[in-house]
This record gives C-alpha cells, structure tokens and sequence, in this order.
C-alpha cells in the first residue's frame, strides 16, 4: 500500500498509528484533561467499567464495528425474550385446547408471519376459530368450499406475540381475568388485533378493561387514537365517557368558572387557597396559549369578582378606620385587608394573562374613596393594595395592557403616592417583590405620559426622593430620559417642508 494511502487512513481514523505511544496519545492526554476539569481533587471519578472504559489508538473503524456489535446484541436479546414468551403462549394455547376445551391436536396450521420475516406457526382449532372470530369463519367455510388443505397464514403483521396472544385469548373461559395486571398499551394492541380479525368478545374484555382501569395522559391520547381509527361506534360509549362531555354552553362553562374562583377567593385554609391559586392560574394560562378553545372564562365573571373584592376591600378599611387600636380582633380585621388584597392581585394576573385588563386600570384608577381610606391605615396592614398598582405599571411598561394616556396619568394620579409610601414595606414583608422590576415598570410607564405630565411627576420624585432615598423607588432612569427630552433633544412640531404637488386633471373620455 503506498504510504499516502497510508497516512490518508490513518488520518480518518481507519488505521492506528503505531508510531503513537500509550503515554503520548492525543485521546489519552484529552481524557485526563477533561477529568481533571471535571473532578475536584478531594473527589473520585466514577469507577470505569468495561464498556465506558476508553481504549488507547481505537480507530473509528474499530468503534463502528463495536456500536454495531452492541446494538445486534441488544436486538438479538431483545428477539430471543420475545420468542420466550411466545413460546410460553403456545404451551398454554395446547393446555387450554385440551384441558378446557377436550380438543386433542389441531386440525389448523396458522402461521403469523411478521413485516421482517420472523414466523410462528401454531396448531389450532377451526372449531375454536370459527366460533370466536368472524374473519376466520367466513375465510375457513370458504376454503372448506373450495378443497384448499387447511393452512392459514397472515403476513405482514406488526407484532407477531399480540397475534399469537390474541389467539390464546380464544380458548380462554374468562377474557376479563386474562387481562388483570396487563397495562393499557398491551391491551390496546390486543384490542387492536381482535378488531382486525372480529373477535368480538375479545374486542367486548379489552373495552371492559379499559373502562375500568386509570390512564396516563400519554395513555388517554393513545386510547382515544386507537377508538377513534377502530370506529367501534356503541361499544366504545362507555370507554370515552371519562374524556366526552356534554354539548357545553358559554353560560353552564361560565357559572362552573364563578364557582371555582369564588371557591379559592373565600377559602379558609390559606395554604389550600394558595395551591388552587396556583393550580388554577396554570391551567387558565394553558388555556390562553390554546387558540382552538371553545368555552373560557368570560371578562364578566373576572370583572364581576373584581368588584366583590373591591367592595370587601372598602368595607374592611371603613371598619378599620371607625375601630379602637386597643381592640383585639382589629389584627383579623387587617389580616382581612391582606387577604382580600392578596385576591385581586390574583385576579389582575388573569386578567392580564386573558388580555382583559384594559377596563380594570380605569376601575383601579376611579377608586377615590378606597385611595383615601388607604392613606389613614398604618403601612404595615396596607401595602399589599399598592401591589396591585405596581402590577399594572409592570403590566403597562411591558406592552401588555393597552390604554389611553389619560387613563395611565388617572392611575398615577391616584395611587403613584401610595405605592411611594408603601414601597418600604413592599420590600420587606415579601421576598416575591422585584424591586427592580416595580421600579421598571413604573419608569416606562411614567415615560408615556405627556412631556408636561412626566414633568410634574418626575420633580415631585425627585424632592422625595432626595428625602427618603432607598425607601422610595429609584426611577432615576426615566428622569434621565425626561431631562433628555424636555433639555437636550426637544423635539417641536416641525412644519411640512415637502415639496411634492398633486395635479388632478380629468381627461376627455
């Protein structure tokens, strides 16, 4: 061989080179490196076994033939475990035909044979066959017509041991207890084939076992795959009743909705309540992203709950405001403040994640009395309503609710007070507040007012900040971008300079 052909291989990987040493090779001093990076010194590398531990000079032809090697293995294993097992169905197909049924050897050759040649050849019974499926009647009678020597084979079968099993089932007395501890994919592979050759009482115990046992999410969309191609009409009924409803109108869907949600707003336990808030805010958000939904939540329901909470909200801080601080349940009466606060944040999530928050920043927005009656209760019980605002800047400043300027400057004009009083304890009473975030989201939303309106608001932050420093919101950001605009860059109306004309002349028809 020519020494270019040589090296040409050698450098694909097809031959070693033996001028390479063991402590030399490129693949030896790559695994050290790579363990080195990957180990700490006072750990160990896992121990090595036989089939991970690398081989010095191993070629690419040589690893090739070992993956190839080990796949035939594992197919190989895979074929023998397989005839295994038909092997133990064909024992108990000759002790069921003579044991339950008092038949000796078969007067049938059935022969399986799979899509990749594989065979199994069995004795059966056309008494047994004739009576169980309908396919075998009709084709034995019209052999028997015909003289043809009693032979039967299927060709082209998708997996031969169903076929095989399928054929047991017929002699056995009860098809239900056959199937107890088989798990849903067998069954629905039996299902399959029974339906294939109108073995109908194994197509009836399939179905019965599928009605009674629980499926899978992967299993469900499985089974109602296999019902929908088989098209087994009446029978499947009561299979599907677990996924089918009734014809759903948005009314009936609507008054399931209040009930859920009004449910969780009124819940006592509050760990309870938090978990169906989160459970069922999951799955409204699954249903946002599923375009082909029918029936959701309406805006109403939300709208409606929105002013129970807001209602509840100024009767708490009414009582609050007319009760001694020396009486006792006065604490139920603020933890009553937080929680009903607490459910209108998590009604403004939906409504955001639905894309119906809109109206609400107008409702947040026309609360005067609620604002008032805020400013008189101590911080500690009251910061958790200035959440709400700042979700709605947060909201705003991200693109996702879309209202008029005068809408955004009502809210600010409101509430921005508030959410700067109760900042500090916004901060500190939970670990879920993104300081960052609020200051974000309040920074753009204050940048699409009016230059005149970003003024007003923006000096008056700048004097309580200077006053309060870190326990205010640091909106340095849009005060610089204010300054920019008001200083540096103003912009004016700048009058059409453009020189195109545009002659309309009527020309004779």
């Amino acid at each position: 061989m020519a020494s270019r052909e040589v090296s040409t291989m050698i450098k694909q990987g097809f031959i070693s080179d033996p001028t390479l040493s063991l402590s030399s090779s490129p693949s030896r001093t790559t695994s050290t490196t790579t363990t080195s990076k990957l180990y700490s010194p006072s750990s160990s590398p896992p121990p090595q076994t036989e089939s991970t531990r690398p081989i010095p000079n191993q070629t690419l032809f040589e690893m090739m033939s070992e993956e190839h090697l080990r796949d035939s293995k594992a197919i190989e294993e895979s074929r023998k475990k397989t005839q295994t097992r038909i092997a133990k169905f064909l024992d108990e197909l000759k002790t069921r035909s003579s044991n339950d049924w008092g038949l000796g050897s078969g007067d049938l050759r059935l022969t399986v044979v799979s899509r990749d040649g594989h065979r199994v050849s069995m004795d059966v019974h056309k008494r047994v066959l004739s009576e169980k499926s309908r396919f075998f009647a009709e084709k034995l009678s019209q052999r028997k017509e015909k003289g043809v020597s009693h032979t039967v084979e299927i060709s082209e079968c998708d997996d031969v041991e169903v076929y095989v099993e399928t054929v047991v089932l017929m002699y056995s007395d009860d098809l239900k207890k056959r199937l107890i501890g088989e798990n849903v994919n067998k069954v629905l592979a039996l299902l399959q084939v029974s339906a294939a050759i109108m073995f109908d009482a194994g197509i009836s115990s399939c179905l019965e076992y599928l009605e009674a046992v629980p499926w899978s999410e992967d299993e469900e969309e499985k089974v109602l795959s296999l019902l929908c191609q088989l098209e087994l009409h009446g029978s499947m009924t009561e299979v599907l009743q677990r996924v089918l409803s009734e014809p759903s109108t948005s009314v009936r869907t609507d008054d399931i909705f209040l009930k859920l949600l009004s449910g969780v707003l009124q819940a006592k336990d509050d760990k309870a309540r938090r978990e169906m808030k989160t459970l069922i805010s999951r799955l409204l958000r699954e249903d946002s992203f599923d375009y082909n939904s029918r029936l959701d939540v309406s805006k109403d329901t939300l709208y409606h709950l929105c002013h129970r909470c807001l209602c509840s909200l100024v009767l708490c801080l009414s009582e609050a405001m007319c009760m001694d601080s020396s009486r006792q349940d006065r604490g139920v009466l603020m933890a009553e403040i937080a929680r009903e606060a607490d459910n209108l944040q998590w009604l403004v999530d939906i409504l955001i994640d639905k894309r119906m928050a809109n109206d609400f920043v107008k409702l947040w927005a026309d609360q005067k009395e609620l604002a008032e009656l805020h400013s008189k209760i101590p911080t500690m019980y009251r910061h958790e309503i200035s959440r709400i605002t700042a979700q709605l800047c947060i909201a705003i400043g991200r693109g996702n609710i879309l209202v008029p300027k005068d809408s955004r400057f009502s809210l600010l004009s409101t509430w921005l007070d508030a959410l700067y009083e109760d900042f500090r304890w916004m901060r500190r009473a939970s670990r879920s507040v993104d300081k960052k975030l609020i200051e974000e989201g309040l920074s753009k939303t204050i940048l699409t007012l009016s230059l005149r309106q970003q003024e007003v608001i923006l000096l008056n932050w700048f004097h309580r900040f200077l006053n309060k420093g870190d326990d205010y919101p640091n909106i340095q950001r849009a005060f610089e971008v204010w300054w920019r605009r008001a200083f540096i860059r103003q912009y004016a109306d700048v009058p059409d300079s453009s020189q195109m004309q545009i002659t309309i002349c009527n020309y004779p028809t």
